[in-house]
């Protein structure tokens, strides 16, 4: 399995060359060459891991179809120390409750960050572990967090040999306990910088070091954010566990909602679809940061400035500059590198934008690749949270409540949807006060975290001063 970049630079590289890796050298985003395509005998083989041997085996069932340079053993030893009750809570990992009929929600946030994004950086942090210690080298990463990203990553990697971890946020954007969650670490090789901005700025400031190759060199600097493929890939496995968790033969269709803010999320839905698995629709939730809605209701890709993205009560999803939409574009408009290095380069660095609405692949997003979206905004997050209080007993953070509201929106009569949880409630305590009138429930080893000690170091958006404290705190190559 080679994987190539988005925006055609003619090397072609192994797994875990890219692994450690990030952007490729002329700043697109790595990709396989081709996706392996899953059948019958394929999905009846994985349906058969997950209800037998669980979520590890079926882990290792998707991962091996593009990891071709770790050995079958280390693989599956890797997943199985990864995907355990221990880790995740449960033996399911990933487990289906059904809402309604055709409506199920897939419980993704069980991990030790009470988000989505364990699953992936879980097994990332064993990856880069396993082949730093292979190659005998170290790895700093650097990486942007718009809430959830930065805990899960510093969690996956504190204390892990050869790994340090640089995480910028934005200062003051994030909720009380997902700032407690990072800022308490006091590990050695955890640091967390505060910036002075919005997302956007930070993943601005991660894509420039990237691009700065003789720094990022010379620093070994990695990431963690979706643009790594790695964490991507983790993502996909999730899907097919809620397909084969939501229907009782592979002849089904079930569509999925996803929460969409960098469209990492569904962007793994993205590739389990190019694979084959049996999914109808990928439905795009946004909040009222709504570039993804946009672009899918229009044609145009239109990036806001820091001035103009919204504050919001889902606030993970606020941002207005989603990096993994490059890897959809790509297929979209028939993997012309050429074309997609000029519309994520000069053009949106001209006009903040690029319309292909007049582009007869546009049409596709919808009928070829399943793509549809829609919007919630804060009264609709409030009305989805106690709605699906007072019906089902269940509660729900914010951004589950945008994917829930925007699915019931799009879901085909007859047909299950999924939607995929983000986060535990306790991780957005106001809104769900607001939304209920109570705190939601707090498991008891997160009791007082946002009273601890915090280490942060608040720092204007500006990449000169990043990667002054990267060198500083790194030891000398």
């Amino acid at each position: 399995m080679l994987y190539l970049s988005t925006r055609g630079h003619p090397d072609r590289k192994r797994f875990c060359q890219i692994l450690l890796e990030g952007l490729a050298p002329d700043g697109g985003l790595y990709l396989p060459e081709s996706y392996p395509q899953v059948n019958a005998a394929s999905l009846a083989r994985m349906r058969s891991a997950l209800k037998n041997q669980g979520y590890a085996a079926l882990a290792h069932e998707v991962l091996s179809l593009y990891i071709d340079d770790i050995p079958a053993d280390d693989l599956r030893a890797l997943c199985a120390k990864t995907y355990t009750a221990e880790v995740f809570g449960t033996l399911e990992i990933v487990p289906l409750k059904k809402l309604e009929d055709g409506v199920c929600l897939e419980a993704l946030s069980n991990g030790p960050t009470l988000a989505f994004k364990d699953m992936a950086m879980q097994l990332l942090g064993n990856l880069f572990e396993y082949e730093l210690a292979r190659r005998g080298e170290q790895l700093n990463i650097l990486g942007a967090t718009s809430g959830d990203t930065g805990s899960a990553a510093e969690y996956a990697m504190r204390g892990k040999q050869g790994v340090r971890v640089f995480m910028l946020s934005p200062h003051g954007r994030m909720s009380a306990f997902q700032q407690a969650q990072m800022f308490s670490l006091m590990d050695e090789n955890i640091h967390n910088i505060a910036i002075e901005g919005v997302f956007d700025d930070c993943q601005d400031i991660v894509k420039n070091v990237s691009n700065d190759h003789a720094f990022k060199q010379q620093f070994k600097i990695g990431t963690v954010n979706s643009i790594n493929w790695a964490r991507l890939l983790a993502q996909v496995v999730y899907y097919f566990a809620g397909y084969f968790q939501s229907t009782q033969n592979d002849s089904q269709r079930v569509s999925f909602s996803v929460p969409s803010g960098n469209f990492g999320n569904v962007c793994a839905g993205h590739v389990a679809r190019q694979m084959g698995l049996p999914i109808d629709r990928l439905i795009v939730a946004t909040n009222e940061n709504d570039v993804l809605d946009e672009f899918f209701r229009t044609g145009v890709y239109r990036v806001r400035g820091s001035a103009d993205t919204f504050e919001t009560s889902s606030p993970s999803m606020d941002i207005s500059k989603a990096s993994n939409f490059e890897r959809f574009v790509f297929d979209l408009l028939g993997r012309d590198g050429a074309r997609v290095a000029d519309l994520f380069g000069p053009q949106l660095a001209r006009q903040g934008r690029f319309d292909v609405s007049a582009d007869p692949s546009f049409a596709q997003a919808r009928t070829r690749y399943g793509f549809v979206s829609g919007k919630s905004t804060h009264a609709n997050r409030l009305a989805t949270i106690r709605d699906t209080f007072e019906r089902f007993g269940v509660t729900i953070d914010p951004h589950t409540a945008d994917g829930l509201k925007v699915a019931r929106e799009q879901r085909v009569p007859g047909q299950t949807v999924v939607i995929l949880e983000t986060a535990l409630p306790i991780k957005f305590a106001e809104t769900m006060r607001e939304a209920l009138g109570r705190d939601p429930e707090r498991p008891a080893h997160f009791d007082g975290i946002e009273n601890l000690p915090k280490r942060v170091l608040v720092m204007p958006a500006n990449t000169d001063q990043v990667k002054a404290f990267v060198r500083a705190h790194c030891p000398t190559p």
